[in-house]
């Protein structure tokens, strides 16, 4: 078995963006609250050991940031028990949302419970011990469809292909994080690649995010750049943008936000276009 390692702790410096002004009413997509044992178990089959991520911390860095709302993201290492994001959901009802991992079969009573606390979809993830998988992609879609929700799929690009068929076949609205999550050095013309920018092309929402986990050159990141741009010129009303706090597993150090706010000025130039992926896109995708 591997070992399981820490991670180190995200920078205490939260700050917005130095290159443009952060719209009114923007929304970060992506982040995660994560609580520490006995009271919030770990998960044995994890792939990391993160610090403490409490809710206070996490609603300073959306002030810190400029962020009117703020969609929080059930974290692998808590499994499918996702009370800890429910209890900061039902908090702030006015200015969070939430993505769960839950196991098929839970009573009805526990799904109405997660659509009231602010639930607005589920997450399937292939890449971090935790999560939950594609191996009941159909009845995930199905259940999705019922509650009104959207699927989020954390996974490599470069595995897409084989998936369209499945993925076409679901009648719920697709998510997908982090650009894809496949290493930049595989270039924008890769299959896969090219097969999440049809996707999106054809109705799916991807997250302009997590550009420590992409890129190979490391900061500024300008090698994810193209692939920011090749995804928000297909479809730029169905782009969001994520923070990714407390950026676990971020082996090289953890990023600065006001670097990765202001890398947008490249990722998305144009201004209008920044405020729909800032505000337009999540608020119709989430409810705001």
């Amino acid at each position: 078995m591997s070992e399981i390692r820490d991670c180190p702790a995200p920078d205490p410096h939260p700050g917005g963006p130095t290159r443009y002004a952060v719209p009114p009413g923007a929304v970060d997509t992506h982040a995660h609250v994560i609580g520490l044992p006995p009271a919030y178990p770990f998960v044995s089959e994890r792939s990391y050991t993160p610090p403490e991520a409490p809710a206070a911390r996490y609603l300073a860095m959306l002030d810190a940031t400029g962020m009117a709302h703020g969609v929080l993201v059930q974290v692998s290492v808590h499994g499918t028990d996702n009370r800890l994001m429910v209890e900061t959901l039902q908090a702030n009802r006015q200015r969070l949302r939430g993505i769960a991992v839950i196991p098929l079969g839970l009573p009805e009573r526990d799904l109405i419970a997660l659509k009231e606390a602010g639930v607005r979809g589920l997450r399937l993830n292939v890449l971090f011990g935790g999560g939950v998988g594609l191996d009941q992609l159909d009845d995930y879609g199905a259940l999705a469809r019922e509650m009104g929700w959207h699927l989020q799929f954390l996974l490599d690009a470069r595995h897409l292909p084989p998936m369209t068929d499945a993925l076409s076949r679901l009648k719920v609205p697709l998510v997908f994080d982090h650009m894809g999550h496949m290493p930049a050095s595989a270039g924008i013309e890769h299959p896969g690649f090219q097969t999440l920018l049809g996707l999106v092309r054809d109705g799916a929402y991807v997250k302009l995010s997590g550009a420590f986990r992409v890129s190979t050159e490391g900061a500024p990141y300008t090698d994810t750049i193209p692939f920011a741009r090749a995804l928000n010129d297909a479809a730029p009303e169905r782009c969001l943008w994520g923070s990714d706090w407390p950026h676990v597993a971020a082996w090289d150090g953890p990023p600065k936000l006001p670097a990765l706010l202001d890398l947008m000025a490249e990722w998305v130039p144009d201004e209008e276009r920044r405020r729909m992926l800032f505000v337009d896109n999540p608020k119709r995708l989430y409810g705001f």
